[in-house]
């Protein structure tokens, strides 16, 4: 893939380098260099978010930088130690086994990001295992990051996807690849697990003040700050589930290592995007007990905070149980950050302007609609917008989707009702509102695969079309319109591992 030269962007090694996370040095992190990638391939750029980092993309000696190839200058490349809940079972040391940190900098606007290259090699954390990447999941993880973050849903990012015909053995001999990825911070739960389940209570304070400086500002220094800050982070995580369930996301694999405590959507692994709406709906094959399903994912989200603020206990008072009602008072917080943040989403998805009594049932009963139905989600939101407030005939271009259409002609009566009760009733408008949160476009696994298959034969353009179509979700684009179609009964049912 040829790259283009943007004369008002810097090159790599202009960039102003800031690496407040490599200066905790050890426990947190160890040096470790990258494996070198063999016969690396440019798949794809992020153009875009380069440009958001001031990066200019067109010398070749980062294109090894983010092959693993090559260090980027005056960086030594590090990996995070942490723990974590896996399945709900406690597993007492993980770590990045094959991603590392190749960068801190300064973007034009101020703001210090992380970069991480994802299938770099081994690492100390890796356990045995190889630290690579395969091609398949690591397409999968470039598309969504960049979909997700279009979606207006935190997220990490991804700056570029390179392959290589390096062999890697997963359930069968697949390829490698690394993609780059791009957050303020990879800090997870985990990481506080660990040094809490090792009695390594002085080690929290200095992780936890080095995430307040650089990413909660406002409470640097603060005498509660400690208090403050899980407040935040418990409220932001009850915000992103909440995003995740009204636009139809299924993460897969929820450990508690792979929870962002920026409230970021991180570590891309077998996710999916519901097609056929089931409530109960498990995406990874490997969860055979559906611990993270579609409808499990707000209490796991609350179970997984739990767990970060037992770690935190030392932080909050040496009194244990002053300690402990702290604790619990932020805990607390959860569930009515989550309502509130849940039923806002989907007024909005409806096209209310209030939230009102009563809203909560109509919503019920329309996902009850969906699910006896198995109708497409992500279709039956959109079409909703079609839904005319001045006639109580049936509501012809919507009704398709459904399979009770008795049920939904009742429901779709009560929801003219609604509309009208708060004046609601120019369509147009409403329309337009309704289409602003209700995506047409979303990763579909059979989109993601359909990219993957082309690739592997040497294909990339699918991954770049993928990328155009997903960086504007909520547009309506004719000449994709296939893209917004459900998928095809033969590749309704394409099954995702955590094996990458």
């Amino acid at each position: 893939m040829d790259i283009a030269v943007a004369p008002d962007l810097k090159p790599h090694d202009e960039i102003p380098l800031d690496p407040r996370y490599a200066d905790l040095r050890d426990p947190y992190h160890t040096p470790v260099l990258p494996t070198p990638l063999p016969q690396p391939r440019l798949l794809h750029f992020n153009a875009a978010l380069a440009a958001e980092l001031g990066l200019d993309t067109g010398d070749q000696e980062l294109i090894e930088i983010l092959s693993g190839n090559r260090p980027w200058p005056a960086y030594a490349p590090i990996a995070s130690v942490y723990a974590g809940h896996q399945f709900g079972s406690w597993v007492s040391q993980l770590g990045d086994g094959r991603a590392l940190t190749i960068a801190e900098i300064r973007k034009p606007d101020g703001a210090r990001v992380e970069l991480q290259l994802k299938g770099a090699g081994q690492t100390p954390y890796s356990r045995g295992a190889d630290g690579r990447a395969v091609l398949r999941s690591s397409i999968r993880e470039y598309l969504c990051s960049e979909a997700m973050h279009a979606l207006g849903i935190p997220t990490t990012r991804c700056l570029s996807l390179v392959a290589s015909p390096e062999p890697v053995q997963r359930e069968t001999v697949e390829t490698a690849a690394v993609v780059c990825r791009v957050a303020p911070s990879f800090v997870r739960f985990g990481q506080f697990e660990f040094f809490y389940h090792r009695n390594q209570h002085a080690q929290l304070a200095p992780l936890a003040d080095h995430v307040i400086a650089e990413n909660f500002p406002h409470l640097a220094g603060e005498p509660d700050r400690y208090a403050r800050w899980l407040e935040e982070v418990i409220e932001r995580t009850a915000r992103l589930i909440a995003q995740w369930q009204t636009v139809g996301f299924c993460h897969g694999v929820m450990n508690t290592d792979n929870f962002s405590i920026l409230g970021l959507t991180l570590d891309y692994g077998p996710f999916g995007f519901l097609d056929a709406f089931r409530q109960h709906h498990v995406c990874n094959h490997s969860d055979y007990e559906g611990r993270y399903g579609y409808d499990s994912q707000p209490l796991i989200g609350q179970w997984n905070t739990s767990r970060l603020l037992q770690a935190a206990l030392p932080l909050l008072s040496d009194n244990q149980q002053i300690a402990a009602d702290i604790v619990t008072s932020i805990y607390e917080r959860y569930a009515p950050a989550y309502s509130r943040a849940a039923i806002r989403r989907w007024a909005d998805k409806l096209g209310l302007r209030e939230v009102r009594d009563g809203d909560t049932g109509l919503i019920s009963r329309l996902l009850t609609i969906l699910h006896h139905g198995k109708s497409d989600f992500t279709r039956s939101f959109r079409h909703l917008s079609r839904v005319r407030t001045d006639t109580d005939t049936p509501a012809n271009g919507v009704r398709e989707e459904i399979c009770d259409v008795a049920a939904f002609d009742a429901w779709i009566a009560d929801y003219r009702a609604r509309l009208r009760a708060e004046q609601n009733t120019d369509d147009a408008a409403r329309a337009a509102r309704m289409n602003r949160v209700n995506p047409k476009y979303v990763l579909r696994n059979h989109l993601a695969q359909a990219a993957i298959e082309r690739a592997m034969d040497g294909d990339d353009t699918e991954i770049d079309t993928l990328m155009q179509l997903l960086s504007r979700p909520y547009d309506e684009q004719p000449d994709r319109e296939r893209y917004a179609d459900a998928p095809p009964d033969e590749l309704r049912h394409l099954e995702i591992s955590c094996s990458s």
